[in-house]
């Protein structure tokens, strides 16, 4: 079982309230099964069947299927690790010097990086702006998932 990420539930938005834009979606062209950190009722452009919430505590239930994955930019360790024990999903992360980038780099199954990705404005309150890490990029488990991203750029 894995350790809760949060000491409380926040139910208003917080800084790392940053949802990613529905292009990327139209792009990836997949139905995800769950999306793990997910805001409270979800996001209606996001493909997701199913979605974990901060009040859930998307990291301590279990995971199915094809999972979409914008983890909390604040502490993505947890969130790399699940997705390596999970195997099957799609994340987006942040360029950071984080211990976690060897993980993703030897077990996730593709990564990519595109014009389009780095320069991605997030939707905040209503708004869109840019992540504070100035390229972010898509790291990939399972087959549905290599698919999904060699539709956004060269997969390495």
């Amino acid at each position: 079982m894995q350790d809760s990420l949060f000491n409380y539930v926040n139910a208003e938005t917080t800084t790392n309230d940053h949802y990613t834009p529905k292009w990327v979606f139209d792009l990836l062209d997949v139905t995800f099964d769950l999306d793990v950190a997910a805001p409270v009722g979800g996001v209606p452009w996001i493909p997701a069947l199913h979605s974990y919430s901060q009040a859930d505590d998307g990291l301590t239930q279990p995971w199915h299927g094809l999972v979409w994955c914008n983890p909390p930019f604040s502490d993505i360790l947890p969130w790399v690790r699940r997705l390596n024990q999970h195997g099957n999903g799609i994340a987006l992360l942040p360029h950071t010097k984080g211990g976690w980038r060897q993980e993703i780099w030897e077990q996730a199954d593709g990564l990519v990086e595109s014009k389009e990705i780095n320069q991605m404005l997030f939707n905040y309150q209503g708004r869109s702006n840019k992540a504070v890490f100035p390229t972010l990029f898509l790291a990939a488990w399972g087959d549905v998932g290599l698919k999904a991203i060699a539709k956004v750029g060269r997969v390495r």
